[in-house]
């Protein structure tokens, strides 16, 4: 099946808590670092996930913040470690690509932002997103 996510990062099942309608998965990306998906128990079910198993984490560009530093106080999970390899700007609208050990990460945010931030090639940054937006697949 193709998909119009971009971000589509390879890893291994590390945890799965399973609750009555929800269970959170931990993933280990191919690069090292980690991530978290909350997603339905009917999923991990119907996708026969367990530990090891080969997943993709995918998520939506629009749902990835940029930070330039460590960000502490947030209940986001996921924050990954990257640096920008380029900065696409239209007139309100920007695509950043980040470099992350084992995968390239997109992210959708204001040019605004991009100004803010002094985002370019090059500039450190972590990618920050919820575990409600991380969906996974197999196969």
């Amino acid at each position: 099946m193709a998909l119009s996510i971009r971000n589509q990062l390879p890893g291994t099942v590390t945890a799965i808590t399973s609750g009555e309608v929800m269970a959170v998965v931990g993933v280990r990306l191919d690069g090292g670092q980690d991530i978290t998906a909350a997603i339905t128990a009917d999923a991990v079910r119907d996708l026969a996930l367990t530990e090891g198993a080969a997943v993709r984490a995918l998520v939506k560009s629009t749902e990835v913040s940029l930070a330039t530093g460590p960000v502490e106080g947030l209940s986001v999970r996921n924050r990954l470690r990257g640096t920008v390899l380029g900065v696409g700007t239209g007139g309100a609208m920007a695509s950043v690509k980040v470099a992350l050990e084992g995968g390239e990460l997109t992210s959708a945010i204001t040019k605004d932002a991009v100004d803010d931030l002094g985002l370019a090639p090059g500039s450190p940054v972590v990618a920050l997103i919820k575990a409600t937006e991380v969906s996974l697949a197999v196969g």
